[in-house]
């Protein structure tokens, strides 16, 4: 089996170990550094390769250099992170490639899930790692400042970030069906796949509004079991009827799967 063999179930393993452990990296904050730190070349940089006689062991990425030398089996000469030492090797992370053409930090091109998953390795090595400082080139400059390269990856995993945070609402909140008419009015109702989302619960309608803001929209809400993120024994048996950014249509029924306004 060739290096790329070995080093891709690794990195597998290593983010299976760290879901069963309840760490969800795509739940972690971007964790870019902001200190000053240290100032390396690429080829500073690629003496820290934990060779006998050497500086130490580093790895960068997203041009963050951390000091990865109490995972010396993992990342020093002969561990199956080997190829990480010494290098910012950012894509490598999503493709799989670990040949010289692959180990590089050239991350365009990739596509908004795989900078994500890149981001997930920025925030286990910044949970487990000490960053000492940045890598001058493609996304520092020579004074440590974001260069345009950083900024447009950051953009990229910020904009998925919040689209998954979206869609988790939606998945907790669907949106009603609704329809109008001038004879009826407006009528809301809920159903197992209204808002798009399949489910095995109806719900209920209510108005859902963001914090600090006077607009609501329809959403379907859950009417029994725990809250959501909440333990079985913690609960009074009422989905999320109690959310505070919650409100009943007035002059609907509490529980009825459906609500006409009359306008």
């Amino acid at each position: 089996m060739g290096l790329g063999g070995l080093v891709v179930p690794a990195l597998g393993v290593a983010a299976a170990w760290l879901l069963a452990l309840g760490l969800d990296p795509s739940s972690w904050p971007l964790p870019f550094f902001s200190g000053r730190g240290r100032l390396l070349s690429p080829a500073e940089l690629a003496r820290y390769t934990g060779a006998q006689g050497g500086p130490g062991l580093y790895l960068a990425v997203l041009g963050q250099v951390f000091d990865v030398r109490r995972g010396h089996k993992h990342y020093g000469p002969g561990g199956a992170y080997s190829v990480f030492a010494g290098k910012d090797a950012s894509r490598a992370f999503v493709t799989g490639d670990f040949t010289p053409t692959g180990l590089v930090d050239d991350v365009s091109g990739l596509s908004p899930s795989e900078m994500l998953t890149i981001q997930n390795w920025l925030s286990f090595y910044g949970e487990n790692y000490v960053c000492v400082g940045k890598l001058v080139g493609r996304f520092y400059d020579e004074n440590g400042a974001p260069t345009k390269a950083l900024e447009q990856a950051k953009a990229v995993i910020e904009e998925v970030l919040k689209f998954n945070g979206q869609n988790d609402e939606k998945k907790q909140f669907p949106p009603c069906n609704s329809e109008w008419s001038s004879t009826s009015g407006s009528r809301f109702w809920c159903s197992k796949q209204s808002g798009g989302v399949n489910r095995d619960w109806i719900g209920v309608p209510r108005k859902l509004y963001k914090p600090g803001s006077r607009d609501s929209q329809c959403v379907c809400v859950r009417t029994t079991g725990p809250p959501s993120g909440q333990l079985d024994s913690e609960h009074s048996d009422r989905g999320d009827l109690d959310n505070p950014n919650l409100q009943e249509y007035k002059g609907c029924y509490t529980l009825a799967e459906w609500c006409v306004l009359k306008d």
